[in-house]
């Protein structure tokens, strides 16, 4: 049951739209209690919500109350210093205040009476207050012409400007309520007053231009109802809607992005993809309703190359190939050595370089495990010493804590070993580890083998650490045991190489103290089971995990994020984290091999686990002779 306020139905649409919006809504199992007043919201005697109760009387039961009330405009500074306050901070058209020396735009503001709360009047505004400040002209603020464009459940909606209709207006009314369209104009003066748009809403940046311009369409009255195709001057024959706008129109409205802005980033940063753009220009990254207009101004810039992929790098100069042919001759010739590589692919140099010898090394193993043989001096110095180098030459120590789960034994050994090696720093890390900073090479194996413990892999393209909350065991508000879910991943995932570095976390709530929405692999408790997001990355750029799917049990947690990590360690070009793998080769195309199909999904997670089998601690095997040279210090005779 939904309990919508006048908002939507009335003020956004008008009663036919309106009525054919609620019809379709209710279909798919919404209701709706118009015109109520809430009185109460009435509690269930255990810190939950019961139900709701109106002002009439009548009470539902609710297990969820969200209320959406808008915004108010923050007023208390302006009117503490004496400014003029309405329903916001009043202005001139100048974003003057009534004291001149003080300037105001935004949410906060009362222009003529009307306070906005959406981006797009902002940016009018700014620029007024801009031109003021910089003493460029005059420039005037005459309010904003707004448009709403919302996409509720799969349903299009745009309304724009006065389409309710009045005095010395004209309604041009399109109807077909079989078909799930209506379309509704508002002409006034022969200039387009207001547009109301239900199920087919194509048109509606091309009629917000007309109304924002004040354009007359006397002239294209007859067909202004079919939209900006059937105008004969609105471009040639043929050509994409994309192709007829000017750079000055706008396309997205959520953010005030206008045609220009988003081709002079096509162009100045090479950009390929939607995601990309989103990125750089914010168009069609809040509702994501103009992302097909987007698409076609980038598929009008870019040409083919919008559709193919952008063109791959070589692995390194010593080879046109890419680390997809690279990976894909491994997989295909069993190749199983570098050399073999070498000399299939014809590389330019016998013995290959510091930048593709890594990535072989990688793919090598990840293709062909038990098989291929590791090559230590193809790895960086930290994979070789399994150790993290710092800027003086002295390395880094991070013993493992599944789930950062430790004892007072480990801690003990911990300080003991701090001590009879003068380690200078010891230091609590992000991921709920202890690190060891400043132990000299030579000591490594010595410290490796007082400690006890088996290696963190804190510095390798490696699995790093699953971070976690206490969870049920001792958090009040927790719903499953995370600690333990954590440490099961962990133990699992031990040794485990990838392209890159792969960080997990386990919230055992949706509060989320472990910061799992941040993660390559992120665990959420709810009451139900476990929600899994991939693909989140909190380092130089931060990205925010995308949602996998819910299981119920502990196990499938296991199974799926194993399938999802087996997958882009196939896959994934080495150096490539997480988040770049997923926007290669799309969400979507992960969750049908990891999600949708069940044999895919344990085919991928069988192959992790055999990867995995019998692989030893590298510490356990330096401490038992494993690459003795490379901790031992070269003497220089005099």
């Amino acid at each position: 049951m939904v309990h919508l306020g006048d908002w939507l139905l009335d003020r956004q649409l008008d009663d036919v739209a309106g009525g054919l919006l609620r019809r379709a809504l209710e279909e798919r199992g919404i209701g709706f209690l118009l015109g109520k007043q809430t009185a109460a919201i009435l509690d269930d005697g255990q810190g939950g919500v019961a139900g709701v109760r109106f002002s009439d009387g009548e009470q539902v039961d609710a297990q969820l109350v969200v209320m959406a009330v808008g915004i108010r405009p923050n007023t208390a500074l302006a009117e503490s210093c004496g400014l003029h306050c309405e329903r916001g901070i009043v202005v001139s058209d100048a974003l003057q205040t009534y004291d001149p020396r003080v300037y105001a735009v935004g949410e906060c503001v009362s222009h003529r009476g009307v306070a906005y709360g959406l981006v797009a009047p902002l940016f009018e505004q700014a620029k007024v207050c801009a031109n003021h400040l910089a003493q460029l002209g005059i420039g005037r603020y005459q309010g904003s012409v707004l448009s709403t464009k919302l996409k509720v459940t799969g349903i299009d909606l745009f309304s724009a400007g006065d389409f309710m209709g009045g005095e010395g207006m004209e309604d041009i009314v399109l109807s077909d309520p079989a078909g799930g369209v209506y379309k509704k104009l508002v002409i006034k003066d022969d200039k387009l007053a207001g547009v109301c748009l239900y199920g087919d809403t194509a048109d509606g940046a091309w009629y917000f231009k007309l109304l924002r311009e004040g354009r007359s369409v006397a002239d294209l009255r007859d067909t202004l109802m079919f939209g900006e195709s059937a105008i004969g001057d609105a471009g040639v024959q043929g050509q994409s809607k994309a192709a007829c706008m000017q750079d000055s129109d706008e396309v997205c409205g959520c953010n005030g992005v206008c045609k220009g802005s988003i081709v002079k980033a096509i162009k100045d940063k090479g950009l390929f993809t939607l995601d990309e753009v989103k990125k750089h220009t914010k168009a069609a990254s809040s509702c994501g309703s103009c992302s097909g207009l987007v698409e076609q101004i980038l598929m009008s810039v870019v040409g083919t190359d919008f559709q193919e992929t952008p063109k791959t790098k070589a692995v390194c100069g010593c080879t046109e190939r890419s680390h997809g042919e690279v990976r894909k001759a491994i997989r295909e010739q069993h190749l199983l050595t570098h050399a073999e590589v070498f000399h299939f692919l014809e590389w330019r140099t016998p013995n290959g370089c510091a930048t593709c010898r890594p990535a072989i090394n990688y793919y090598l193993l990840s293709s062909w495990p038990h098989e291929a043989v590791d090559d230590p001096q193809s790895r960086f110095v930290n994979e070789r010493v399994h150790a993290n180098i710092q800027k003086d030459g002295t390395f880094s120590v991070i013993p493992q804590m599944k789930g950062g789960v430790t004892t007072a034994s480990e801690l003990r050994r911990i300080a003991d070993v701090a001590d009879k090696y003068q380690v200078p720093m010891v230091k609590v890390t992000g991921g709920q580890r202890i690190d060891l900073l400043g132990v000299k090479k030579e000591d490594l194996v010595n410290v490796w083998q007082d400690l006890g413990m088996q290696s963190g892999h804190a510095y390798g393209k490696s699995i790093r650490t699953v971070k976690t909350c206490v969870g049920s065991e001792f958090c009040r508000f927790g719903t499953q045991n995370s600690t333990q879910m954590g440490i099961d991943l962990e133990t699992m995932l031990a040794n485990m190489w990838s392209p890159h570095k792969v960080k997990l976390a386990v919230s055992g709530c949706p509060r989320n103290c472990a910061e799992a929405g941040i993660k390559d692999v992120g665990v959420i408790a709810v009451d139900s089971g476990w929600e899994l997001y991939v693909g989140g990355n909190g380092g130089i750029k931060t990205e925010v995990a995308q949602f996998l799917c819910k299981v119920k049990t502990a196990e499938e947690v296991k199974e799926y994020s194993g399938a999802f990590l087996q997958l882009y360690r196939e896959e994934a070009y080495y150096l490539d984290r997480t988040v770049h793998y997923i926007a290669r080769v799309g969400l979507d195309v992960i969750k049908a091999r990891v999600v949708t199909d069940a044999a895919s999904r344990q085919a991928l997670y069988q192959r992790l686990l055999f990867s995995l089998q019998g692989l030893p601690d590298p510490w356990a095997a330096r401490i038992a002779g494993a690459q003795k040279n490379e901790f031992i210090p070269i003497k220089l005779e005099a």
